[in-house]
């Protein structure tokens, strides 16, 4: 292309004195100039001279008055291309004819920006419903594709003494302040498009991956299922009744009346236990339709083994029935009771590694509810993963809260008789009223939770037990764990709870009740062992009641209880290690010493004899010296 370009400029310079002798001297001078032209000056191709102004007194004596020349053969346009300085030079030609017109609207292949039929649309400069001779004039810019394109060559304007280009030239200024000589070339293939390629199902996916790019396109229809579960990952279930794939779903409570959220879905070697509400405007009809309430909808479907069972769905191999552990009715509706509903779900799931799952089943818990306005349900559901065929002691042994000391969050392990189980505090249901169900206490974790318990009019003694069976549990703690994997039959792996009940004999009042309504669970732990791996461990716990004196307990229909757990840390920190001893280095020879005794003897006495001093200093300036050389 750079060859071209000089054989045009070639041409354009060299014809005034092409035909003279005298001239051989000078093209041979110009031929070697344009050998020794900077790199930045070469002949350069663009569709516009961008941000360069016409200079009329800069321009050869070819041009008129230094403004872009140009004919009207191949219909340009007489307005300025875009891109060029809003300044744009004035188009003046030195060939027309004497009869000939002007075409107001240049031919082009389409005027891409006529897109309203009978209306000018705006900065369109190929658009006829404007009629305007010059829209320049009138519209902001030309819109791309509205004009016809052009391609200048532009070379610097020192080397043009003379042009005889029948194409329109001029000079320029560019960003730089450097005059640039341009011409006006006439490529009618920038005015045209393409031709379109014919495409067919041989090559079309070659063209497609030619000159494609990125897809959206799903990756679920492309990637294959897993080969087996990771923890953490959706269970897979499969309805044979209706050929539907789902997922194991577990609801879970959300927002401040802990609604079921029926989307929850359980996770693969996640045991979990969730609890949720639910309330019913019209349980006359919820009764039996709502599948919620309904203990068949929890098991009638399989269970895959592996993801990769979606596959091949036919083939029982891959799915699981869900067994059913204990009897549960069907939902019924007798007068005003609202009978076998389900209020909790326990799933047994035994796995066997990346073999899957390889047993699920499933127990109910159901009761009775009381057809009224605004009825609520609240429901427990409890997923366990056990590994397949594993032995019958580690089964009855529970999960350790750490080993040996205690990870934080795990339960707070306690022991009633010979039993083990986590320590628990007051849940209430979606109503306030206390639940059976009950919090554990997790270790390092402070915690307040409370709730309304109904009253029955018994006995103060009566009454008294059961609010404290409330507040502890059915059975009050006895021992909590030293650490997470203590053993309940090693009685040395545990500290007594210390307790402190209510005194009735200070409360003197003959129609009064004395009851709890506040414990308050209090555990000291602190940090043993190696700083660099220190364990939890529990020091002591103590059980401190709250009790409040109530007259006419017998009018008294329910009374707010509150449990408080704190967890209070005692250990204590060991000293700072000390830095390690410093070595005193001894050398056997003092290098200095000589120069100290002439140094002190220069200065603490001046009667001596200056030769010691001489001689150093002749000793340096030989050293300084010999360095210089």
């Amino acid at each position: 292309m750079l060859h071209v370009q000089l054989q045009k400029l070639a041409g354009v310079l060299t014809s005034p004195c092409a035909s003279r002798p005298m001239c051989t001297l000078q093209l041979a001078l110009l031929q070697v100039f344009f050998l020794m032209v900077p790199e930045g000056v070469w002949p350069q191709s663009s569709s516009s001279p961008s941000g360069a102004v016409p200079t009329p007194s800069d321009v050869g004596p070819g041009s008129s008055g230094g403004t872009l020349q140009s004919s009207l053969e191949g219909s340009e346009t007489p307005w300025p291309v875009p891109g060029i300085s809003t300044v744009g030079p004035t188009v003046v030609t030195h060939s027309a004819p004497g009869n000939g017109t002007i075409d107001l609207f240049p031919v082009l292949p389409i005027c891409v920006c006529d897109l309203t039929p009978g209306t000018c649309d705006v900065n369109c400069c190929c658009d006829k419903d404007c009629y305007l001779l010059h829209p320049r004039t009138v519209f902001s810019f030309c819109l791309p594709g509205s004009v016809r394109s052009s391609s200048w060559m532009c070379v610097d304007d020192s080397l043009i003494f003379r042009s005889n280009s029948p194409f329109p030239s001029g000079v320029f200024m560019d960003s730089n302040g450097i005059r640039q000589f341009c011409v006006h070339v006439n490529n009618s293939k920038l005015n045209y498009f393409q031709k379109l390629q014919k495409v067919n199902a041989t090559h079309f996916e070659a063209l497609a991956t030619e000159f494609g790019g990125g897809s959206f396109t799903s990756t679920f229809q492309t990637q294959s299922p897993p080969p087996h579960y990771r923890a953490g990952d959706p269970i897979l279930t499969y309805f044979p009744k209706w050929s539907v794939i789902s997922l194991l779903r577990q609801p879970a409570g959300i927002g401040a009346g802990g609604l079921c959220a029926e989307s929850n879905p359980a996770g693969f070697l996640e045991s979990k236990s969730t609890t949720c509400a639910r309330f019913f405007k019209n349980l006359t009809s919820s009764c039996t339709l709502d599948p919620a309430l309904n203990a068949a909808s929890y098991y009638n479907f399989t269970v895959l083994k592996v993801p990769k069972g979606v596959t091949d769905l036919q083939n029982m191999k891959f799915q699981v029935p869900v067994t059913l552990v204990s009897q549960a009715g069907s939902p019924l509706l007798s007068g005003n009771t609202c009978q076998n509903v389900v209020s909790q779900v326990i799933y047994e799931i035994e796995t066997n590694g990346t073999f899957g799952i390889q047993k699920v089943s499933v127990s109910f818990g159901q009761t009775n509810l009381t057809v009224e306005p605004g009825t609520s349900l609240q429901q427990h559901f409890l997923i366990r993963f056990t590994a397949f065929q594993q032995s019958t002691a580690a089964s009855l042994t529970g999960p350790r809260s750490g080993n040996p000391g205690y990870v934080f969050g795990k339960p707070l392990l306690a022991l009633t008789g010979d039993i083990s189980d986590s320590m628990t505090l007051l849940q209430s249901q979606g109503d306030g009223i206390c639940s059976v169900k009950r919090h554990e206490v997790q270790f390092g974790m402070n915690a307040v939770s409370g709730c309304k318990l109904r009253l029955e009019k018994v006995d103060c003694s009566h009454l008294r037990q059961e609010i404290y069976e409330t507040l502890h549990g059915k059975t009050s703690p006895e021992y909590v764990a030293i650490f997470g994997n203590a053993d309940p039959a090693q009685k040395s792996e545990w500290t007594r709870i210390l307790s402190r009940n209510c005194s009735v004999s200070a409360m003197y009042c003959i129609s009064c009740c004395v009851i709890p309504v506040s414990l308050e669970i209090q555990v000291l732990w602190a940090y043993v062992g190696l700083q660099s791996n220190p364990q939890a461990h529990v020091s002591g716990a103590r059980f401190l009641y709250q009790c409040q004196s109530i007259k006419d307990y017998q009018q008294v229909t329910e009374v707010t209880l509150t449990t408080v757990v704190t967890f209070v840390d005692i250990t204590q920190k060991p000293e700072p290690p000390r830095g390690q001893p410093r070595i005193d280095w001894k050398l056997p020879f003092d290098f200095f010493f000589p120069f100290k005794v002439v140094f002190s003897r220069g200065v603490d006495s001046q009667k001596g004899p200056a030769s010691p001093i001489l001689i150093l200093c002749l000793i340096v300036l030989g050293v300084l010296k010999l360095e210089t050389k």
